[in-house]
């Protein structure tokens, strides 16, 4: 959407003598001071003019930039807000933050919830994936994690904060006053931007090449492509904290303005490194400012100028440099992700951090220090730390998740390479010679190989294999966002007062009485008040009985709609008006209480055993167990099991008191952060706090025990992987957890009297008679090698000869199909001219057929002999003309099957 210039034309232009004009390159308008100015001062309009030539008054590191932005503001009225979670765990339509509005959209936007401050003030760490491959060779523009400084007022419209003209006058004194930049170095370029469910005008703050920053004037909500006024206008300012810092200090490039030593650190590490002349570092850096290093000739003649190092060399190592600048950005985002628990898989924000791994990999793979993986990180901690302190107290899970990623990967790439070679060789054999891109995706995302590695092996047998210079970004396009689903009401409602849900104000009731507002179509009841629990946040609804004077219905399940609830009945259908008496399924009730307690100790205990990366990912409550799905990148061990089991249990043995209590969402999220979305997202202004004291809080609807004691005990039944990052743990509770204990108390007993052994010798006796089975098998397995032997010399004596070939065939009662294999080739090892068929019978009939190579010379088809067999008793088979396999169950003509093979072998031998 375009905006009009009446958008833009501000007093604060006309009052300092700016001009509006239109850039002489990319023909968009911008204001300035600098009347004979022709372009717009952003890159590639204008060079990076600023390298080797900054406008601010001193060099600033990228903490002392973030500190003069916020203090700034800070001494303007502004109140310093603590920055968010860069995981938005609070959306349901981002997996990352991706900029300062984002904290507060779409409920402070809305006009749902008050903002913490107005106006505020606030640097936060971001992450975009959708410019993935520029990071790197934009030598700093582009960045996958960024620092964005936003000063934010929410204007209501009964309360006026500030607009567009304070909004660009407190910029420029910032730009100006604070970091020294001259003022008429400084251009406003006009725009629009969107994101977030928002849009609205914008001016982009351009000095000396650089967009530096935007300052967004927030006005419209975006659905389905269409503008609608919001309720509230918003200023949304985006600072780049470290393309601040790169114009500050006017270094070669951005990384080495933000990283400093430890681009140095990693420079030093690859030999071809040392010795790049900075001044073709800084042309290479005002080359890239078009999203790409074009190393073209027009470069290489640059590069001559600079250097009598052989052009093609330098230009190699410039690209490596790029590496090197890539590496660092996405190994930042790699350890801001872990420290706040993302698991590296296949789904949601994991595939993000895997992709970012990967690519790491890959380049380090390329620089020639993959090895240096996990020392990398360990920089990158330390570099961070003393900004960030969760860096720090999450080191020992960063630099085990990254071990833990690295051994799979490496593994990942052993297979794909020998899948790789196999489709390669498939490909030749159909004289292919190109691959598809939807494939080049495929083995990325189902076997991890990256497209580089493909190219490297098809190429050499000429298949053209053609990488999108923006792979990765349609890669990360694909997988930055949830899918949100609009889930579509059970059916529709006629206009009625909300449901009174009475089972808040006392958990405990069990019987209750109310009045029945409106029965839908004799099957659904809405009572004024229930004592009934709807289904919702994984636990189930409750069961039980209405009673009225002309009968009684069964509630089988209840359903909330809105703030509606809806009864389904069996049953008598009660008159509208009426009062009728509702029961609770007492037992069901309080099973799905202690469940749903208990889900939340066991998370609690999770996180204590395995770490503060693990976050809840699903459950489901029941009446006789539950489950809980939690990040974990590895497989439960036994020790972990007990050891979070026992927790469990000691956090039920103390007793503690749930507590439960409503609290305005802002003022949850300021007491408890953003554990309390362990559920996920709760779309409203106001939460309900459940907090075991001292363990566990999280926002939940769920009802609850009063106390831990209540819950009896856990007992987890096991745990498996349900996909990659996550582990499923399968618990019961109470009653359901002793009763299963008794069972295989029960179990252990009853073998112990089988083995003649007390309990207590149990495991050794097993072990024993584990070892002595596992003997008996082996020597089973070398009688049945011999019998194979013994019986393929006595069929190679009976066998029918038939046109030089030797054919064999016998049926065989109540034996496995691994003997008969074995038997098979045994006969065709001895005998190359060989035809064998053997049919074994149990309660159906298995065939399997082996042909020597001579035969097979004369025209003989195993799995043609296997298939026509097969048809004979009702079935069908398969194979080469080595061999071959089928089966039928009509076991009655298998002697008339046998008879046919003769037949069969003939016709092959005859050319039929």
């Amino acid at each position: 959407m375009k905006f009009p210039e009446e958008e833009y034309r501000l007093p604060f232009f006309s009052e300092n003598g700016f001009l509006r004009k239109q850039c002489s390159v990319c023909g968009e308008y911008f204001w300035t001071q600098d009347f004979h100015k022709e372009t717009c001062g952003d890159a590639p309009c204008q060079d990076y003019d600023f390298i080797e030539d900054s406008p601010t008054k001193k060099k600033y590191s990228l903490s002392e930039m973030r500190e003069a932005f916020l203090s700034f503001f800070e001494k303007n009225s502004h109140k310093r807000i603590q920055p968010y979670p860069i995981i938005a765990r609070w959306r349901d339509d981002l997996y990352v933050t991706i900029a300062s509005i984002a904290d507060f959209q779409p409920y402070v936007t809305e006009g749902i919830i008050p903002p913490p401050a107005n106006p505020l003030v606030i640097s936060q760490p971001c992450l975009r994936f959708l410019d993935i491959e520029k990071v790197g060779p934009t030598a700093g523009r582009h960045l996958t994690i960024f620092e964005m400084g936003g000063h934010h007022a929410f204007n209501y419209p009964d309360q006026e904060i500030y607009w567009k003209n304070e909004t660009v006058r407190l910029h420029h004194e910032f730009m100006t006053e604070e970091l020294g930049v001259r003022s008429d170095l400084i251009s406003y370029k006009e725009g629009t931007w969107e994101g977030g469910g928002n849009a609205g005008p914008d001016l982009e703050g351009c000095i000396k090449g650089l967009e530096a920053t935007t300052l967004v004037f927030m006005k419209y909500k975006v659905l389905n492509g269409k503008y609608y006024d919001m309720p509230i206008r918003v200023v949304d300012t985006g600072y780049g904290m470290e393309r601040l810092t790169w114009l500050s200090k006017g270094s070669p490039s951005g990384f080495h303005a933000v990283y400093d030593y430890l681009l140095n650190r990693i420079v030093n590490m690859i030999p071809k490194l040392d010795d790049i002349p900075q001044k073709a570092v800084i042309l290479s850096s005002k080359f890239s400012t078009t999203g790409r290093v074009a190393y073209s000739e027009v470069i290489k003649q640059e590069l001559v100028k600079l250097t009598s190092v052989d052009t093609n060399e330098l230009a190699n190592s410039l690209r490596l440099l790029n590496s090197v600048y890539t590496v660092l950005d996405h190994s930042k985002a790699l350890i801001f992700m872990l420290a706040e628990g993302v698991v590296p898989s296949n789904v949601k924000v994991g595939y993000l951090s895997r992709l970012l791994f990967r690519r790491t990999y890959r380049l380090l793979r390329l620089l020639g220090i993959e090895d240096k993986f996990s020392e990398l990180m360990e920089m990158q901690i330390k570099y961070w730390s003393n900004d960030f302190p969760i860096l720090y107290e999450m080191r020992y899970e960063i630099l085990n998740a990254v071990s833990i990623e690295e051994h799979k990967y490496r593994d990942t790439l052993q297979r794909g390479e020998r899948l790789v070679y196999r489709l390669t060789e498939q490909l030749s054999k159909s004289k292919e010679q190109f691959l598809s891109l939807d494939k080049l995706i495929e083995l990325y995302e189902s076997h991890g190989v990256p497209p580089e590695f493909v190219c490297n092996i098809m190429n050499k047998q000429n298949i053209s294999v053609e990488v999108p210079d923006d792979f990765y970004t349609l890669l990360a396009k694909s997988h930055d966002s949830p899918q949100v689903l609009s889930e579509k009401p059970i059916m529709e409602l006629p206009e009625l007062p909300d449901t009174h849900p009475i089972y808040y104000d006392d958990a405990y009731l069990k019987q209750f009485k109310s009045k029945v507002l409106r029965v839908i179509d004799s099957e659904f009841i809405v009572l004024e008040k229930s004592a009934f629990y709807p289904e919702g946040g994984g636990q189930p609804s409750d069961i039980g009985k209405l009673e009225f004077e002309s009968g009684t219905s069964e509630v089988f399940d209840v359903q909330k709609i809105g703030n509606v609830i809806l009864h389904k009945i069996k049953g008598k259908v009660p008159s509208e008006g009426v009062i009728v008496k509702g029961t609770i399924d007492w037992d069901r009730r309080l099973s799905l209480m202690r469940n749903h307690a208990a889900t939340h100790i066991i998370n609690g205990a999770a996180r204590h055993v395995l770490g503060n990366h693990v976050w809840q990912s699903g459950a489901q409550k029941g009446v006789e167990n539950s489950r809980l799905d939690i990040s974990h990148w590895a497989r439960l061990n036994e020790d972990e099991i007990i050891r979070i089991e026992l927790i469990a249990n000691q956090i039920v043995s103390e007793n503690l008191p749930i507590e439960i209590k409503w609290m305005k969402r802002e003022e949850a999220e300021e007491t408890y952060g953003f554990r309390l979305y362990q559920g996920g997202v709760v779309p409203s202004r106001m939460l309900r706090v459940v907090s075991i004291r001292g363990w566990d809080v999280e926002a939940c609807g769920g009802i609850y025990c009063k106390h831990t004691g209540e819950l009896g005990l856990i007992k987890i039944i096991k745990t498996e992987r349900i996909q990659d990052g996550v582990e499923r743990i399968i618990f019961t509770v109470g009653k359901p957890a002793l009763v299963h204990t008794q069972k295989i108390e029960s179990e252990l007993n009853k073998t112990s009297q089988v083995l003649m052994v007390s309990s207590e010798n149990l495991s050794k006796t097993v072990k024993k008679v584990s070892d002595q089975l596992q003997s008996a098998n082996k020597e089973i397995e070398r009688l049945k090698t011999l019998l194979a032997k013994n019986e393929a010399n006595e069929l190679l004596k009976k066998a029918v000869p038939l046109d030089g070939l030797k054919l064999a065939r016998k049926i065989l009662d109540e034996t496995d199909q691994d003997y008969m294999v074995e038997l098979c080739n045994f006969y065709i090892d001895k005998e190359p001219s060989g035809i064998v068929v053997i049919f074994g019978r149990n309660k159906t009939v298995r065939i399997v057929v082996k042909v020597g190579e001579e035969a097979i010379e004369k025209g003989i088809n195993a799995g043609v002999i296997a298939n026509e067999t097969a048809s004979i008793i009702g079935g069908g088979g398969s194979g080469d003309p080595n061999f071959g396999q089928g089966g039928g169950s009509n076991i009655a003509k298998t002697s008339q099957a046998m008879e046919k093979v003769i037949h069969i072998v003939k016709k092959q031998l005859s050319g039929g």
